[in-house]
């Protein structure tokens, strides 16, 4: 499979997209004003212990205090708790982890009032980001990331990943790390770990222990709320968790995240620092590999697939609906079973996608066309099953009922993915009143005079349409080319997809946009 990375950098946001022969299949938008990342680890501050729920709500900072259930306290929180006490009380003196003696379990069933108290501060990482009216989900049990091992303080296990299907490669790898990880660390195993040399792993494991034990060597007078230990950035996050032999180019079109990107997979795989690459083309970066468009039509109500087939998926506060429909298809036989299993299968690749892409989480219901056969049924539930089996988040599925209803749920830890792909009316933009469509020439025209003026440019930029475009630049004394003789300035028209028709903006030399 050819994987590939097109990171689109702006003023406000870091659009990242993942495409795999190049199909769309991962979008990620990271605002630059984003305070709250999955990961980041925070000294918070309990704000209010719920009884009833057997819960509390912690003050990290956001706007929304923060929920902590009992059982996302992990069961080492008491060493962890005395442990950031003695570390608080004397910010001087940090006692190394190793040497600490942990304390015994929490009670699994025991209630929340028996360990927290209204005022404490407490350790909390963020396990989901806030979405909608809701806070931050956080826990208790604290983890750090790398990209070969996951480090686990206050603790003594051993795992590795499942997914690596060698058992002499698993027993290798465990009998590794428990003869180089100090005392009172845990350690989970990635799968990306496989066949990796004892200098790397021991690298990494102790780079990962110096990151949780700077974090308390700044806590003089540290008040809560306190960001502690920072995730990566989005970009670095999913490089580390993605990148793999598969990938071939990696194209950002920022020389800042260019260089930043490099230095990451410098660290991480030297062998892959040649896959990246700076875009400095005409087209925007996601119109150049196709992503704008695809963007268009994968976002939305509706959804086209094969042979006329298409989705329409709706949203809701409590689950997510997806429809399979045949459409206009045109049937092979008039066997409506092999129709509705052939319709069924390819709608489950798509409906994996669209998961991916659109990091759909909760609940999902999708009602597949009706099929008789349990043998059919079983087919599209093995087929949505494999679709999903390289789906990173997790999620669980269950077999169709007998009404052609199939659950999925799936891990919810950041806000969905949702791009409007409805555009204003390009005749009457929305007022529905238009102007005449002739004149649009004559209206470009007097606005590029107009800023050229205000300005005193002489070398402008002018995007528009793809449609618009072709028609300004087209023949050899085409309207780009009457207009910078008779206005004596240098004229450049570049074609913008996510444009509407009658859309255009003018821009320097710099790429400032010149407002009239």
């Amino acid at each position: 499979m050819n994987n590939e990375l097109v990171i689109d950098v702006s003023a406000t946001e870091i659009v990242i997209a993942l495409l795999e022969d190049k199909q769309l299949v991962e979008l990620s938008k990271e605002k630059s004003n984003t305070k709250f990342t999955v990961g980041d680890i925070y000294l918070g501050r309990v704000k209010k212990i719920m009884g009833g729920l057997n819960a509390a709500f912690v003050d990290v900072g956001y706007q929304r205090d923060a929920f902590l259930h009992y059982l996302d306290l992990g069961p080492q929180f008491m060493s962890q708790d005395e442990f950031l006490r003695q570390s608080l009380a004397k910010p001087d003196k940090i006692l190394p982890i190793q040497d600490f003696r942990l304390k015994k379990d929490i009670n699994k069933n025991g209630r929340i009032s028996e360990v927290l108290v209204g005022g404490q501060s407490i350790l909390v990482q963020i396990a989901k980001e806030p979405i909608s009216t809701k806070g931050p989900r956080i826990s208790s049990e604290i983890s750090i990331a790398g990209r070969n091992l996951v480090l686990i303080p206050f603790s003594e296990k051993v795992s590795v990943s499942q997914k690596i299907k060698s058992k002499e490669e698993r027993d290798r790898l465990k009998r590794l790390i428990q003869s180089i990880k100090p005392k009172n660390y845990g350690v989970i195993v990635r799968t990306v770990a496989t066949n990796r040399r004892v200098a790397v792993l021991d690298t990494e494991l102790r780079e990962l222990i110096e990151r949780w034990e700077s974090a308390f060597k700044d806590l003089q007078d540290a008040k809560p709320p306190k960001l502690m230990v920072g995730e990566l950035s989005r970009t670095s996050a999913i490089l580390r968790d993605i990148l793999n032999s598969d990938f071939n180019s990696i194209h950002v079109n920022d020389e800042s995240i260019y260089k930043e990107i490099k230095n990451y997979i410098n660290q991480i795989a030297p062998e892959k620092q040649k896959i990246v690459k700076k875009y400095s083309g005409r087209l925007p970066i996601f119109d150049n590999f196709g992503v704008t468009k695809q963007i268009k039509g994968l976002f939305g109500k509706t959804v086209t697939i094969k042979n006329g087939a298409y989705l329409i998926i709706e949203h809701t506060e409590a689950l997510h609906v997806i429809d399979v429909n045949s459409g206009n298809r045109t049937k092979k036989s008039n066997d409506q079973e092999t129709n509705a299993l052939e319709v069924n299968l390819v709608s489950a690749e798509e409906i994996a996608r669209q998961l991916r892409l659109r990091d759909m989480g909760g609940i999902i219901v999708v009602d597949f066309i009706d099929m008789h056969s349990a043998e059919h049924r079983h087919m599209v539930f093995d087929k949505m099953k494999q679709a999903m089996s390289i789906d990173r988040t997790k999620h669980n599925i269950l077999p169709l009922s007998k009404f052609g209803l199939m659950q999925i749920t799936r891990q919810r830890v950041r806000p969905e993915m949702n791009i409007e792909t409805v555009e204003t009316c390009p005749v009457c933009r929305g007022t529905g009143e238009i102007s005449p469509t002739i004149l649009l020439t004559d209206e470009i025209e007097n606005r590029l005079v107009f800023v050229q003026n205000k300005y005193s440019e002489n070398q402008i930029t002018l995007k528009v349409h793809s449609f618009v475009a072709a028609f300004l630049t087209k023949g050899l004394f085409s309207k780009r080319r009457k207009w910078a003789r008779k206005h004596k300035m240098k004229i450049q028209i570049i074609a913008e997809q996510d444009y509407n028709f009658l859309e255009f903006h003018f821009f320097n030399s710099k790429e400032k946009e010149l407002k009239s």
